[in-house]
């Protein structure tokens, strides 16, 4: 019994340290979708499975994910939507695991990427000109559930940004 028990933590740790090598070497990071970006008025829709957040999630009424990945937009500050997104790049850069790699002026693409495994998240803002708000998405490129992390940044981003 005690043999056992020892095989299987041995085992645990080596799965364990497998992945943390795994994740260093960038193993984990999943490739960046080649279709994000907005088109025709909208992001790109919820992911299928339990790990995105969208406040257009609406617009897809049929989807499978719609009520998780329901959350609302963050208003602009003004009216200005370059301004808005200037701010709100200066706002997310300093973030833990935060990486720029798009900014229009109405546009924002940022990498979120987790310490240890370093997993990836592909985080979009858009200054929607017809709705007043900055649409958000926030989706993990890799695994089945998030486990609320995007939910949460997204949260977090909107309580460090304040009403508009």
């Amino acid at each position: 019994m005690k043999t056992a028990l020892i095989w299987v933590l041995v085992g645990a740790a080596l799965l364990a340290l497998l992945l943390l090598v795994a994740g260093q070497l960038g193993l984990l990071q999943g490739k960046r979708p080649g279709h994000l970006g907005v088109k025709d008025g909208r992001l790109k829709a919820p992911s299928r499975t339990p790990n995105s957040v969208s406040s257009q999630a609406h617009l897809h009424a049929d989807h499978a994910q719609l009520e998780y990945a329901r959350i609302d937009a963050l208003p602009l500050h003004g009216s200005d939507a370059k301004a808005s997104i200037a701010a709100l790049r200066k706002l997310i850069e300093p973030m833990r695991g935060a990486t720029v790699i798009e900014q229009r002026d109405d546009y924002l693409l940022v990498e979120f990427s987790t310490p240890l495994l370093r997993f990836v998240d592909d985080v979009e803002f858009w200054a929607d000109p017809a709705a007043g708000l900055i649409q958000v998405r926030s989706s993990s490129r890799l695994g089945h559930k998030d486990f609320g992390v995007n939910r949460a940044r997204i949260e977090r981003i909107r309580a460090a940004w304040g009403p508009g």
